[in-house]
């Protein structure tokens, strides 16, 4: 059983949301000290897997949800399996990596935590990123955060806190390993950008018990401010949580 957000929005999922920064994955891979195998938990429909696979021999991208893996790019190098982030199946200490991308918020942290001692590799890396609320330029902007703060703020579930407070409690047990600041970024349309914001659980919440209204208004007042077709530039400030996984032995 898990809290199941997104497969009702799967395709949008797929065809909506970010994918990572390259530096992203250059910072974990030159932090981790052998490049055979990765561990994606809460994969989603791959954003940070098919990325991974770039640097890594193996990518094994886990997710609970058939609906996403089954939207997921595909990867010769990146083998997506059903499963939870808490009872992955994988084998013990067979992974240089164990990353959570805007997932680790959803799992049974404790149990989670004991996963990943349990299948990480003396020395791996554990890893969480989150991308927090979107910034872009003009009134467009605060046509934004109203929507994600009034219309949709209360319907949040209560494990976005952990995002909005950027992983403040999530903390790994083991000896913290250092990471710049990032962010990402991406050039999107202002279709797009709605699109994106109908992968929200908040969103999908609202228009199962209102229907679209609200989402059409958010839709209109954005066209208001931004009335041309071109793309504009979306940032959205990276979390990083890092730690290396002590010698048991």
């Amino acid at each position: 059983m898990f809290a199941d957000h997104f497969s009702s929005v799967a395709a949008r999922y797929a065809t909506y949301r970010p994918h990572y920064p390259r530096e992203l994955v250059a910072i974990l891979a030159e932090r981790c000290t052998e490049h055979a195998v990765a561990w994606d938990a809460g994969c989603g429909s791959g954003q940070l897997s098919v990325a991974l696979a770039d640097r890594f021999a193996q990518v094994i991208a886990t997710d609970p949800s058939q609906a996403q893996l089954d939207a997921a790019e595909r990867h010769p190098g990146v083998c997506y399996r059903r499963a939870s982030a808490e009872v992955s199946g994988l084998a013990p200490a067979s992974v240089d990596l164990a990353v959570a991308a805007q997932a680790a918020h959803w799992f049974d942290w404790p149990a989670y935590v004991a996963e990943v001692a349990r299948v990480a590799r003396p020395g791996a890396l554990a890893a969480l990123a989150s991308y927090g609320i979107l910034e872009l330029a003009g009134d467009a902007n605060a046509v934004f955060d109203d929507f994600y703060h009034r219309v949709v703020g209360p319907l949040w579930p209560p494990e976005r806190v952990h995002v909005e407070n950027h992983y403040r409690d999530l903390r790994w047990p083991w000896p913290t390993v250092a990471a710049p600041a990032l962010a990402m970024t991406a050039s999107w349309t202002r279709d797009e950008l709605c699109g994106y914001v109908t992968t929200w659980s908040a969103t999908a919440r609202l228009v199962a018990q209102q229907g679209t209204a609200e989402l059409d208004a958010f839709a209109a007042r954005l066209a208001a401010v931004w009335p041309e077709a071109a793309p504009r530039q979306i940032r959205w400030p990276l979390t990083l949580v890092l730690a290396r996984v002590p010698d048991r032995r």
